[in-house]
């Protein structure tokens, strides 16, 4: 899909993250079952789904037909960053026919001793018409990815890193702040919990906004739902 296109259909929109890895409930290791929660967020009206992992890319492609942005998480020694952090985790989604590739560009520990942008820059190198999407936490790192040459630049880690904002919700200012510099899609990500809080990413200047946990990990939502009711 070109950038362009892919561009038009998720402008103003929700994109639903189905991800289940494994430990959590929805994880199950024979086959994969996230194609299920992307066939319900198609019916819903979402121009695309964000998802973890080969199978869940290839699943979920068959099953709806939408574009996909794909992400490998993974743990490797001495690395703080689990976002497709090697070219090994990239060149399997590009196989895999993930439409857009995502990846940590924070300055989180790399443990091959590349900085963040070495990384981004061999990316770019090796696949110079790939959307490539930057999961960052802070502005700087946000300004970084663009510079190096990404397509898009998510809020993803803002409160996942040791050195960023811990919000109870999405990370409005830093969406301002990155909207009103680079000149590639914000996508708001991180702890959108209800639609109010989407739509108000939007009007912070949000390209799109991605949303996961609040739609898709029901052991998220049953936990919120029981911890208000005990908390009364």
């Amino acid at each position: 899909m070109r950038k362009e296109e892919f561009f038009d259909r998720i402008k103003g929109k929700v994109i639903v993250s189905c991800q289940a890895v494994p430990g959590e409930p929805l994880y199950v290791e024979e086959k994969s079952i996230m194609y299920l929660m992307a066939r319900a967020a198609k019916q819903a009206g979402t121009p695309a789904i964000r998802t973890s992992s080969i199978r869940d890319v290839i699943a979920i492609k068959e099953e709806t037909g939408l574009p996909v942005i794909g992400l490998v998480k993974v743990k490797y020694e001495g690395f703080e960053s689990y976002i497709t952090p090697t070219m090994k985790e990239v060149d399997d989604l590009v196989a895999a026919g993930s439409d857009v590739i995502a990846f940590d560009c924070t300055n989180m520990k790399r443990g091959d001793g590349k900085t963040i942008s070495e990384y981004i820059s061999e990316v770019r190198a090796k696949y110079p018409d790939a959307i490539l999407m930057a999961d960052i936490s802070t502005y700087e790192e946000g300004v970084n990815a663009w510079k190096l040459g990404m397509d898009m630049v998510g809020t993803t880690m803002s409160g996942y890193t040791s050195y960023s904002p811990k919000l109870p919700g999405p990370d409005y200012e830093l969406v301002k702040k990155l909207a009103a510099t680079i000149d590639v899609p914000v996508i708001g990500e991180g702890r959108v919990h209800s639609p109010e809080q989407a739509v108000e990413m939007l009007n912070a200047g949000a390209f799109a906004v991605v949303v996961g946990g609040a739609i898709t990990r029901p052991l998220e939502i049953a936990t919120r739902f029981i911890q208000a009711v005990e908390n009364r």
